[in-house]
């Protein structure tokens, strides 16, 4: 059996903290990219991930935007740095940068999961299955043959709309506030599942889904959400990608709308961590543990 869990709520390990000649020839690195990132729990998760197995993980967090990336992730793999996942606002960007892509990251154009190969970069994207797993064994929501909402286009949304695809939901609207990104979602999508695209305004006049996925960076800005309650109905069950307080307009309007079931986006992390360490690691991690102990820390933050 694997050793006993260390408690993920002590303090990760500092952002970039300076290693010697020595540690980098020792212990390869893993990181999380985005910005911003010093909210981020990947640190915290991987580290107890490793600890079931006995692994000592090297995983930082590592501020940065667009404009610095390319810089970012070439010191990174000079340090040694054998995989890293990638956050807001840099998915659709890692794409790019790859030398390889997996089926998955693939059709959506959005990687989430790096993986050093040689002198190059391999992508994957370890979104979409994260979220059906959480969807499927922690909230026992199975997405077939559901009628879908997706608010966002950017590259979670795009890892979420082929998972959900590929789950079997039977209708799948996407909503943008660039109706040109989601023409362009949209156009990846073949014609297997009946797929739309619409900007925000136009929501008012459309009735109740079965399942709404907020896959926007709004509360990641502070950006109003202003959508019509009409979306819902009592047996509507609303997901956010983001958790914490990212999270807390969409779903403070979900259970204001009447929405059945309001959900944020922990276990989906948790889950696509799991599917990241078992491509790095060859183990896969038990999640339950985990995401009940930063359940309870989150709740614990905010008093509930």
């Amino acid at each position: 059996d694997a050793p006993a869990a260390k408690s993920i709520a002590a303090e990760a390990a500092p952002t970039e903290l300076p290693r010697t000649g020595a540690d980098c020839l020792m212990q390869p690195r893993y990181a999380v990219f985005g910005q911003p990132i010093s909210h981020s729990l990947s640190p915290r998760i991987h580290a107890a991930f490793g600890t079931q197995f006995g692994i000592d993980v090297d995983y930082r967090a590592i501020e940065s935007g667009r404009a610095g990336f390319d810089r970012a992730l070439a010191a990174f793999a000079d340090d040694d740095g054998r995989g890293a996942n990638v956050t807001l606002p840099l998915k659709e960007d890692a794409a790019t940068r790859c030398s390889s892509l997996s089926d998955r990251a693939r059709r959506a154009g959005s990687v989430n999961t790096l993986v050093r190969q040689g002198d190059h970069w391999h992508g994957d994207s370890t979104d979409g299955i994260g979220l059906l797993r959480d969807l499927r064994e922690r909230q026992q929501l199975d997405p077939i043959g559901r009628r879908v909402l997706l608010l966002g286009a950017g590259g979670a949304a795009r890892a979420a709309a082929f998972a959900l695809i590929d789950a079997g939901i039977a209708e799948l609207l996407i909503a943008n506030r660039s109706i040109d990104r989601a023409h362009s979602l949209r156009t990846l999508i073949d014609d297997s599942v009946r797929v739309d695209f619409s900007g925000m305004s136009e929501l008012a006049s459309l009735p109740a889904f079965d399942l709404i996925v907020n896959a926007t960076s709004a509360g990641h800005s502070d950006a109003p959400l202003d959508l019509p309650f009409t979306l819902t109905a009592a047996t509507t069950v609303c997901y956010d990608l983001s958790y914490a307080k990212a999270a807390q307009a969409f779903l403070s309007w979900a259970r204001a709308s009447g929405a059945g079931i309001v959900c944020d986006g922990l276990g989906m992390l948790v889950e696509q961590a799991a599917e990241s360490f078992s491509i790095w690691h060859n183990h896969r991690a038990d999640t339950a543990p985990v995401y009940a102990e930063l359940r309870a820390m989150l709740s614990a933050e905010n008093g509930t």
